[in-house]
């Protein structure tokens, strides 16, 4: 399958005894870096949960002129990407960028006590965006990097529970700040920024520098899995070999890679068709007249279900395939704009709502990273990741200003049938392009010339 890599790792050491040696499932270096993006999405949440109602019931600003500043909160991550992945893989520093990407989100969170109209809280979080954007592919590579191919659904399925630890943590912190602390707003932000830089000191301290730490403690040599391209995926360099950068031809060669173009053509196709977390919950509350105070409390839910679910799911990935777990993800959210559209009187519609959405993002998140990275060769993975989640958040650009204007136009509801049939659509467009490749006829071997070598005939 395109989505899949379940080969069985060769040339693996072995233990004194004559069995295998066995490599921890999960590196530390995943731990480490699921470390930091618990603390800092702990900062970045405590913000994303009060902006859409600070936006909205505080400024004034309309649906559309929030799904224009939603866009760019979106688009200009997505725009950095390439720049991130590309500067990771030439410099072989990718701890290096990802930190830069770290220290500028940091920067940008106590700006945010001066920005009170729409002009500059889109300037600071258009410069917040670029610190995501340029740390999102460095530290996915130092994942995939560091994690052998047949094991990457569970690798990034850890690093996502922890990532979205955080997430579960942020809403949490806000609500009780807005309800406990003298300044509203202003308060979450200032606390935001204090943590955010906490993550970037754990991200220097505790996360090893190189392109890829093994998943030994020592970083020892790890098993190649073989890859549907001929390549070693897990990247193993030559003992004595010194890394070498990439240069911008051999960057843009991936695109000649087809399964890495069905990728990114199937993460845009989707992402067109993803209302923006944002959107969703004013939806919910827009359906269901949920109370302002507790608005912030929502992504909680959506938080809760990707927690428990992340592991399980890439564990499952990695065993019946990650186009399967992928396009079902899917499915679920679509069950989900189901729900908002014909059940919005169900007292039980924010939960079951929630719940896809976690389902969602349990089954897609870390699946499609982990797929690119059992698709890309290792001294170009952090530009070939960068590629597909560049493709995917440029959609989802798009998509947030076209479903602001929509809800402008026509109204919630209207807006999101729209999106649900896009998204029926493209998924079904998906299923397709990701269908797992026909085998290869089987040689007849009288005539094989592989078993007759010349001059045997």
């Amino acid at each position: 399958m395109y989505l899949a890599d379940r080969s069985a790792p060769v040339g693996a050491k072995t233990a004194p005894d004559g069995g295998p040696v066995r490599a921890p499932a999960v590196a530390s270096t995943v731990f480490a870096l699921g470390a930091v993006s618990l603390i800092t999405d702990v900062s970045s949440e405590m913000v994303t949960a009060v902006l859409p109602l600070y936006l909205v019931a505080g400024l004034g600003l309309s649906p559309l002129g929030f799904g224009a500043l939603d866009g760019v909160y979106n688009g200009v991550s997505a725009l950095v990407q390439l720049t991130g992945g590309h500067l990771a893989d030439r410099v072989r520093n990718h701890k290096l960028i990802a930190g830069i990407g770290y220290g500028l989100s940091a920067l940008c969170k106590p700006l945010l006590l001066l920005a009170h109209s729409l002009g500059p809280v889109g300037v600071v979080l258009a410069l917040e965006r670029t610190g995501k954007g340029l740390r999102t592919a460095p530290r996915d590579a130092l994942i995939s990097l560091s994690t052998p191919a047949e094991l990457q659904g569970r690798a990034f399925g850890v690093h996502r529970a922890m990532d979205t630890t955080g997430a579960l943590l942020g809403p949490l912190a806000a609500f009780f700040i807005l309800n406990m602390a003298v300044g509203g707003y202003d308060a979450v932000f200032g606390v935001s920024a204090c943590v955010a830089v906490l993550g970037v000191v754990v991200l220097m301290l505790f996360v090893p520098s190189g392109a890829g730490a093994g998943p030994g403690p020592a970083g020892a040599a790890k098993p190649a899995a073989a890859n549907p391209e001929g390549e070693k995926p897990d990247g193993v360099t030559p003992a004595g070999a010194k890394p070498t950068g990439v240069n911008l031809r051999e960057a843009a060669a991936l695109l000649r890679l087809p399964r890495l173009r069905a990728l990114a053509l199937c993460a845009a196709l989707l992402g067109l068709t993803t209302v923006s977390d944002a959107f969703l919950y004013l939806l919910l509350q827009d359906r269901t007249g949920i109370r302002e105070q507790w608005f912030p409390l929502l992504p909680l839910g959506t938080a809760a279900v990707f927690l428990l679910l992340a592991v399980p799911a890439g564990a499952l990935a990695d065993r019946i395939g990650r186009r399967t777990v992928f396009l079902a993800g899917h499915a679920l959210l679509l069950a989900g704009y189901g729900l908002l559209l014909w059940a919005p009187h169900w007292p039980a519609l924010p939960y079951l709502v929630l719940v896809l959405h976690g389902l969602f993002y349990a089954t897609t998140d870390g699946v499609l990273p982990a797929a690119v990275g059992a698709t890309v060769p290792a001294k170009l993975r952090a530009t070939g990741l960068a590629v597909v989640g560049t493709s995917q958040a440029l959609a989802r650009f798009g998509c947030s200003l076209a479903f602001g204007a929509a809800w402008t136009v026509w109204g919630a509801g209207p807006a999101l049938a729209a999106a649900a049939a896009g998204l029926c659509c493209c998924a079904a467009v998906a299923g397709f392009v990701l269908r797992p490749a026909p085998p290869a006829p089987a040689r007849d071997s009288a005539t094989d010339p592989a078993r007759h070598p010349r001059g045997t005939r």
